[in-house]
């Protein structure tokens, strides 16, 4: 009851696809409501256990098969204000219809259940758990996870002494460079966006102007020295 009355903005909440409308996703972004949809969850290996399996289950198990849970979405809600479960629920109902939510609970950690959308948080990789394609994610209204990541001193320290590596190993020489580099392989270093980069030197400018000095000058340097034929004077 308490968890029902009580108001916060981050939910979470599964929906089954036999459950909801061939247009549900026009329906959530008619909410205006900011949402993340998981990749469809049709490789989670159910965890019940043998006794309490149906006969046909049981009899998948004693063929050597995998019984998969009934597939379904998980989805990350975003209330503009602070909500009840409740209500948020309801919301849900109203478009979806009312058999179409499941589960739905108070978020406390935005960064930790997105990575769950694809089996990527830490508790998923250490179950072992089907990871699914992060590209497959659907945005609504706008959801941005950038918004509700948080990176500690020695998080950004660490990236930047990654992005140091890659300077170092790409002669790279300006920041123009970097900035393609972080567009085209960023998320190789965990660096995806301009919003992480700018996040991570920030605090670091002029050390990084350094360090790209220093790639400029180790190549000016390499560069043989051109003279002028008639007067001897290097150009």
């Amino acid at each position: 009851m308490a968890n029902e009355i009580a108001k916060a903005r981050n939910f979470a909440f599964i929906i089954y696809p036999e459950s909801i409308p061939e247009d549900w996703q026009d329906c959530l972004i008619k909410l205006g409501v900011s949402m993340a949809v998981s990749p469809l969850h049709d490789k989670d290996v159910s965890e019940r256990k043998y006794e309490n399996m149906t006969a046909d289950e049981q009899k998948i198990i004693n063929s050597g098969g995998i019984v998969y849970k009934k597939a379904h979405y998980h989805v990350v809600y975003i209330a503009k204000n602070p909500v009840t479960v409740e209500s948020v629920r309801n919301k849900i109902k109203r478009v979806l219809g009312n058999k179409s939510i499941s589960h739905l609970e108070i978020v406390d950690n935005i960064e930790h259940y997105y990575k769950y959308l694809t089996h990527e948080s830490a508790d998923a990789i250490k179950k072992k758990k089907h990871k699914y394609d992060r590209k497959d994610i659907i945005l609504i209204n706008d959801f941005d996870i950038d918004r509700y990541v948080t990176m500690d001193e020695s998080q950004k320290k660490e990236l930047f002494n990654s992005l140091i590596e890659v300077i170092y190993e790409n002669k790279f020489e300006n920041y123009f460079d970097l900035v393609d580099y972080v567009l085209n392989k960023g998320e190789e270093i965990g660096i995806s966006n301009l919003g992480v980069l700018n996040d991570v030197i920030s605090a670091r400018t002029g050390l990084l102007r350094l360090v790209l000095d220093g790639a400029y000058q180790r190549r000016k340097r390499s560069e043989p020295k051109k003279y002028d034929e008639q007067t001897g004077e290097i150009l």
